[in-house]
């Protein structure tokens, strides 16, 4: 490890300038030749005096710039923000805060507010920053090369500042002509166009309660009920359809609606900037730009910091997977397979036609982690959701024969991609305990959400894919037939606890002709909400955290389409009201019930009472918390039929109340429910000494909690 040097005396305080004007590339500079680089020289003169924006958090106030007169600068000054210690760190894959170095920072130097640009491009032989400011000239700035083997071009611009558009021409070792926009920039032009932005990430935060709080709702034994959501089509305004409502108007709207419907969290599908918009954000080429579809970073920030100010948690998915091959993006950066594996085996996904990073690469995995650090540091995001996890653990995925090579154990395993989950994971939880890292993993890869130091991959959580699959195949069935396959429910509970599971009905369930939740149920219109408010039921009453797509909460009919807002006005209806006011009272009764979520990933929060009888499609089981007065007995009735003194047998002797009822008028169900206290008998049923009986609502769950002394005082006080 070098030896950290001084920084030089020329580099003086980071400021702000004016912003720059905002103007797009002349069409006729894209095919430009490449000409020698000219020396350029810009007098201090033309320099503003004073920075009119806010500075970043890390730079000194600074009110005036010291203007020397007769002083030239050069159109690139040599300039560097790295120290040796920096370079060591990033040809070892150890700096995991690159984005501090790298892109475009804007900074004063010798009394001159300008920019600093610097890039990767180790086998580039000519880079050059082009732009409006220059009339995206490649021969007027070009970067200087560092000495040190990093791959590294950097330089000083003077008199460019916020706004202003950019990329790099990139003249590769073979001759190719590349314009490359900034893998590190904060913003990006608005798509079609695919310039990145000089821009900054300063925000006086205003959520300290929230952040000094965090673990308390981020710990595995705290209740995770999460809105995952497109921020695109959630929804839109009447009045211009056609447009995308922006961070700061979803605050007015989205924030007090995830908040009065219970969620915990809310999740969003990728935010970066991506330049094709029906990939759902998951071709990614701005790792590090809010996508500026929905406004600037700030504006991201302030909707972030309105949810942390209502009491909810914000994930974010993240996308280490694959990146699209878009001309202006990462692949074939500077004329090489630079961040992409150069062996297509590894380094192309044929289900996506996108490319795969090179994860054995010390720079790329570098890249990647500070990219995750990034979002949670400068964005207060309280969760990554990791995507195509599985596609990253095995080499033959989606390959058919012949289309894989094994790793140099025989087996295959990506190992290099292994290494670097792990390295994530301990970085991410090193940095930010009171996180969660959640993964999209949808085969029986062992130890997902096993600590890196007993071998596994070190995530907080692991999607309950199967889970999510049997339950599905089970409700899709006529309720007739439904004794035969039981199975399909029951069998989670043989592997709920291999791992720290999150039971996810996301947006991947309702496309593709898979049909919208409501549409996957048998039965006429009642029987479908029935159903569905069942299936909810099973979902918050099973072990596990939960999950849920927006839209299906209400009841949304057709498939979720990301071109237009979800159908709002089915809520005009009763039976879709009904349904959301159903999974609002699930969410306040999984949060406010220990039982539900103290135990989420541990055996001895769950015990079946009977998982047997098939012929009525009945199932019986508690969950507990830390104390046993919390137990509760959940009665699942799969069928439309009612079961009246239906006999249950409960853990202890005394009365139990129902607490929850899927089939309560107000949820527009039939009205058949447990209204008073029963009381237990010493009759001994299902195993245990004594039992109650109940009423089991037609396709409806009901939920019982025992009475204890206080609350039978309460409720005698409450009626006199």
């Amino acid at each position: 490890m070098a030896k950290q040097t001084k920084k030089p005396d020329t580099e003086l305080k980071e400021s702000k300038p004016v912003k720059a004007k905002k103007e797009t590339k002349p069409k006729a500079a894209a095919k430009a030749s490449w000409p020698e680089a000219e020396e350029v020289t810009v007098s201090k003169k033309a320099a503003p005096k004073k920075a009119t924006e806010k500075k970043p958090a890390a730079a000194k106030k600074t009110n005036t710039l010291q203007i020397i007169e007769n002083t030239e600068l050069k159109a690139v000054e040599p300039y560097s923000r790295f120290t040796d210690f920096d370079i060591d760190l990033f040809k070892s894959g150890k700096h995991f805060k690159l984005y501090e170095k790298f892109g475009s920072h804007v900074v004063e130097h010798k009394g001159v507010v300008g920019t600093y640009f610097a890039v990767w491009a180790p086998n580039a032989q000519y880079v050059a920053v082009i732009g409006n400011f220059n009339g995206w000239n490649k021969g007027s700035h070009s970067l200087n090369y560092r000495w040190d083997a990093s791959g590294i071009w950097e330089g000083f611009i003077p008199n460019i500042g916020v706004g202003e558009t950019y990329k790099y021409y990139i003249k590769s070792s073979t001759g190719e002509d590349l314009e490359k926009s900034d893998p590190f920039a904060l913003r990006w032009e608005l798509p079609p166009r695919t310039a990145s932005i000089v821009a900054d990430t300063f925000y006086e935060w205003k959520d300290q309660d929230w952040m000094a709080t965090r673990y308390q709702h981020t710990a595995l034994d705290k209740p995770h009920s999460v809105y995952e959501m497109h921020l695109g089509s959630w929804a839109r305004s009447p009045e211009s359809p056609e447009e995308f409502l922006s961070y700061r108007q979803l605050a007015e709207t989205l924030v007090p609606y995830v908040k009065d419907m219970g969620f915990t969290h809310v999740e969003f599908m990728p935010l970066m900037e991506h330049p094709y918009y029906p990939s759902w954000g998951y071709q990614i080429t701005g790792f590090f730009a809010a996508s500026c579809r929905y406004g600037t970073p700030q504006d991201l920030m302030y909707l972030i910091e309105e949810f942390h100010k209502a009491g909810i948690g914000v994930i974010l998915d993240w996308v280490p997977s694959h990146f699209p091959g878009d001309a202006h993006g990462l692949y074939n950066f500077d004329g090489t397979h630079l961040y992409e594996h150069a062996d297509l085996k590894k380094g192309f996904h044929p289900d996506w036609k996108s490319y795969i990073f090179n994860y054995g690469r010390n720079e790329v995995r570098a890249f990647l982690i500070s990219n995750a650090l990034f979002w949670l540091e400068r964005f207060h995001i309280d969760g990554l959701r990791v995507d195509a996890v599985a596609s990253m653990l095995y080499l033959d995925y989606s390959r058919n024969h012949g289309e894989w090579d094994p790793n140099e154990f025989g087996g295959n395993e990506n190992l290099e991609a292994i290494s670097f989950l792990k390295e994530f994971n301990t970085t991410v939880y090193s940095n930010f305990p009171d996180v969660q890292t959640i993964a999209e993993e949808s085969t029986s890869f062992a130890g997902v959400s096993r600590p890196v130091y007993t071998g596994g991959l070190g995530f907080g959580m692991k999607w309950m894919m199967g889970w999510m699959h049997d339950t599905l195949d089970y409700f899709k069935q006529d309720p007739i037939y439904r004794k035969y396959h039981q199975n399909q429910l029951t069998f989670s509970m043989v592997y709920a606890f291999t791992e720290n599971f999150m039971l996810p009905f996301s947006h991947d369930e309702v496309v593709y002709g898979k049909g919208s939740m409501l549409n996957k149920m048998p039965g006429d219109d009642w029987q479908k909400f029935a159903n569905l408010r069942l299936l909810y039921s099973f979902m918050y009453t099973h072990p596990g955290t939960k999950l849920l797509f927006m839209g299906s909460e209400f009841g949304q009919v057709a498939e979720w389409n990301y071109k237009q807002s979800l159908d709002w006005h089915l809520l005009e209806h009763a039976s879709h009201q009904g349904l959301k006011e159903a999974v609002k009272a699930i969410n306040y009764l999984y949060k406010n019930e220990p039982a539900l979520y103290e135990k989420s990933f541990d055996w001895t929060g769950f015990e079946w009472i009977d998982a047997g009888n098939l012929d009525d499609s009945i199932l019986i089981y508690t969950r507990k918390g830390v104390a046993r007065e919390n137990e509760l007995v959940i009665v699942l009735n799969m069928t439309p039929v009612p079961h009246y003194n239906y006999r249950v047998g409960v853990p202890a002797a005394g009365e139990w109340q129902e607490i929850f009822n899927s089939d309560s008028e107000k949820f527009w169900g039939s009205g058949i429910i447990n209204f008073d206290a029963i009381a237990s008998e010493p009759t001994a049923w299902h195993g245990r000494d004594n039992s109650i009986a109940v009423t089991t609502p037609p396709l409806g769950a009901a939920i019982f909690k025992k009475v204890i002394a206080k609350q039978a005082v309460k409720k005698t006080k409450k009626l006199k």
